[in-house]
């Protein structure tokens, strides 16, 4: 990915030197570990009357134009902390997560705009080890993270080295994945359906709520493809680098996770998707670059 020289996004908060932020409630939505959800066949109607409402039909390239645009949870893994010395206040992967982010205002700013919106761009919490945030308090072994009460994604960028190292998911795109899935969750937060979503798993069981969660995070997968789409369009990705993403997605499926963590696998139990579903909407997004093709509150997933 050809991320240097490009725009870094002012919205970092680095927190690595030591923990703050609120207590709280509130869902968070992470990536690989992690996700709650439900059911109710209507809530499918609710939340996909929201999406006719702000975006879906819309094609993205028609403000982004031929040559602009910009450019991912369930089961187990612990992360270890660098025991190293302090990190630099401007160390290169803080430059890397601030350019990926940058990319992504860029591109939801316009998708939001071509709606008449205005996109809000979400902070960004560099964290270590532990974090308190509007949603409760994590530890580096949630993973990354957003949380919709204080439109923020916490990130303690040592997942990374977990995603190749454990996860066998190497490479700068398939970092760029990880927070442009979890400015997924922000885009849905701000169009209504992360709270519609909220409201309604308080009235489900567990397995109704997992499945719900399933699409929430598909749809997320989708919305980081979307992503990708434009950010190729601007010349940005290099050979191989969108395959990274896609390993990466098969490598933090729910049935890859609990196959690797506890031997066999529960279906009943996955809230972010399969190895071949989340591969599946996170290339659907990216083939196409179209937020109609991201639907997957209704219908087969």
């Amino acid at each position: 990915m050809l991320w240097r020289g490009r725009r870094q996004s002012d919205n970092i908060e680095d927190d690595r030197s030591g923990g703050g932020g609120l207590g709280g409630g509130g869902g968070q939505f992470r990536i690989p570990i992690g996700g709650r959800t439900g059911g109710g066949g209507s809530i499918f109607l609710v939340i996909l009357v929201v999406l006719a409402g702000w975006y879906f039909g819309f094609d993205p390239s028609t403000i982004l134009g031929g040559g602009g645009g910009g450019l991912a949870p369930g089961g187990g893994g612990q992360i270890t902390e660098d025991s190293g010395s302090a990190t630099p206040a401007n160390d290169e992967m803080k430059q890397f997560v601030a350019t990926v982010l940058a990319e992504t205002e860029d591109t939801w700013t316009g998708i939001f705009k071509s709606q008449g919106l205005t996109y809000e761009d979400p902070k960004l919490v560099l964290f270590s080890g532990q974090i308190r945030s509007a949603c409760g308090s994590a530890s580096s072994a949630a993973g990354p993270f957003y949380c919709p009460g204080d439109h923020k994604v916490y990130l303690d960028t040592t997942f990374f080295q977990q995603l190749d190292q454990q996860f066998g998911a190497s490479g700068d795109f398939a970092q760029a994945y990880v927070i442009a899935h979890e400015v997924g969750h922000h885009v849905q937060n701000l169009t209504g359906i992360m709270s519609k979503f909220n409201q309604m798993r308080q009235g489900m069981d567990q397995a109704e709520a997992n499945q719900m969660s399933v699409r929430i995070e598909l749809q997320a997968d989708c919305f980081a493809g979307v992503w990708a789409h434009f950010t190729g369009q601007k010349g940005i990705l290099e050979q191989g680098d969108f395959e990274e993403a896609l390993n990466a997605a098969q490598k933090i499926g729910d049935d890859t996770l609990q196959k690797k963590t506890q031997g066999y696998v529960v279906p009943e139990s996955f809230n972010h998707g399969t190895s071949q579903q989340r591969q599946t909407w996170l290339a659907r997004g990216y083939k196409s670059g179209k937020l109609s093709d991201c639907n997957t509150l209704s219908g087969p997933i």
